[in-house]
């Protein structure tokens, strides 16, 4: 029986993704890094040695803590979160658990440099519309919860990313863009390996609706629609972006849970 400081790879698998998703904290040593560099989705690494200098980042969301097994690094850690108020759990099992019951890994070679904050930073054109509100909800999600976005002029997206240290995305010519009949959603999909059956129908919406091809998915042409009426209705960037991702969100929903349910409006009558 799991303890209630607690959680299994299936419960935690159900939680990612999601807005209400923990703070996912990997706290493994460096040879078991180094063995196998991967990262459950939506993870940051830690140092387990100074869990008192950044613990105080945390909360009030709760957080799950891994290590290699499930034992003393990450309830050691989860522990001396919880003496600062945050409800922290570790991952039973540790990430040889997560990794045998064939969850998702997120691989880490192409993943950008962090700033001094431990951020990723990515730059692209501004007034946003399908792809470049797509692909920030899939990093946030998935990648980096904290990944900062840069909406900027078309013709300043590569100077600004070489004098910040950002890397640029939906423009032609990088390597975080369309490929052939592919959206940079799709891009991402396959760099990071995030290749679950959710999000490769949630790409299959989001390509019809950014390539001018709905008929690739009845649902793109929904997508389209709201996506154009997010750029109107909001002038920053930024806020269209913090308002649109819970669109994604219930696309994603949708996708992993939802897709058989269908709904009528009852027209039989009631009898007695």
């Amino acid at each position: 029986m799991t303890s209630p400081t607690e959680i299994t790879a299936s419960q935690l698998a159900r939680l990612i993704g999601l807005p209400t998703s923990p703070s996912i904290i990997d706290v493994r040593d460096d040879d078991d890094f180094a063995d196998d560099p991967r990262f459950i989705p939506g993870s940051c690494r830690r140092d387990y040695r100074t869990v008192t200098e950044w613990s105080s980042e945390y909360g009030p969301a709760p957080a799950v803590v891994i290590c290699q097994k499930g034992l003393k690094l990450s309830q050691g850690v989860a522990a001396w979160l919880r003496t600062a108020g945050i409800d922290a759990q570790s991952l039973e099992g540790g990430y040889l658990a997560w990794r045998g019951a064939g969850h998702p890994l997120v691989k880490p070679d192409k993943l950008p440099g962090r700033d001094a904050a431990g951020r990723t930073v990515w730059v692209t054109r501004a007034r946003p519309k399908v792809d470049r509100i797509a692909c920030p909800w899939l990093i946030r999600r998935f990648v980096d919860p904290r990944a900062v976005f840069l909406f900027v002029a078309p013709s300043e997206v590569l100077p600004v990313a070489d004098r910040f240290s950002a890397t640029p995305f939906d423009i032609e010519g990088v390597f975080w863009s369309h490929r052939g009949e592919t959206c940079t959603f799709d891009t991402m999909i396959e760099e990071f390996d995030l290749k679950t059956n959710s999000l490769l129908h949630l790409a299959r919406i989001v390509r019809g609706a950014d390539t001018a091809k709905p008929d690739l998915a009845p649902e793109a042409f929904g997508l389209l629609a709201a996506s154009l009426g997010y750029s109107r209705m909001y002038k920053d960037d930024l806020v269209q972006l913090e308002h649109a991702m819970a669109l994604y969100d219930a696309l994603y929903r949708w996708c992993r849970d939802a897709i058989e349910e269908t709904h009528n409006w009852p027209s039989a009558k009631q009898t007695g």
